[in-house]
């Protein structure tokens, strides 16, 4: 079952039978907005990015984008860039995340989408984000990225450990930034 997440939002990444989850996949997908033009509608291509940025006490030690794929411990693994979006019906962008494989002094990890190229969100439609247990395909979270907006960036959501396990908070909040290194700024207040 698929919790629809708002703005704030929590979830525990425990499942229903009481067990815990070993390995999700946060999925970003998107399609350019079409624009009216002297000659009907058209669309430009837009690159969204999805990043993973990982914390040890509110203190970035590593990071998993499209030009550094693995994590240097091997936890957390990018699938790859995809430079146009909207290519088909799934993920788009996807970070791979092995939970009991993250070491343990490693508490957050934060997930964020920026356009690489420039346009702001009011150019994106049908965002999303989304949390899937990796070892049946399941979904069990969706944050929907709804009315655009004139910046270039979002602080999608981060993983976090809590006492029960991994936590799951829809952040949406809205930066300015080509890459994850121009989002450190707006970041640090949500960890």
């Amino acid at each position: 079952m698929t919790v629809n997440m708002t703005k704030g939002q929590a979830i525990s990444l425990e499942k229903a039978d009481g067990g815990s989850l070993t390995s999700v996949r946060m999925g970003l997908g998107w399609q350019a907005a079409p624009r009216r033009g002297l000659f009907g509608s058209r669309t430009r291509e837009i690159d969204l990015d999805a990043s993973a940025v990982l914390f040890a006490d509110k203190q970035p030690v590593d990071v998993v984008f499209f030009q550094h794929l693995v994590s240097d411990d091997g936890s957390v693994r990018h699938t790859g860039d995809n430079l146009v979006g909207g290519v088909g019906q799934g993920d788009d962008e996807a970070i791979l995340v092995d939970l009991e494989r993250v070491p343990v002094h490693i508490d957050q990890i934060v997930f964020t989408v920026n356009s690489f190229t420039g346009q702001s969100f009011q150019e994106v439609q049908n965002a999303f984000c989304r949390l899937v247990d990796e070892t049946n395909g399941q979904e069990l979270a969706r944050y929907t990225l709804a009315g655009g907006g004139a910046y270039t960036a979002q602080i999608m959501a981060k993983v976090h450990r809590s006492a029960n396990g991994w936590t799951m908070t829809a952040l949406g909040s809205p930066a300015n930034g080509r890459t994850f290194q121009d989002l450190m700024p707006t970041i640090l207040p949500v960890l």
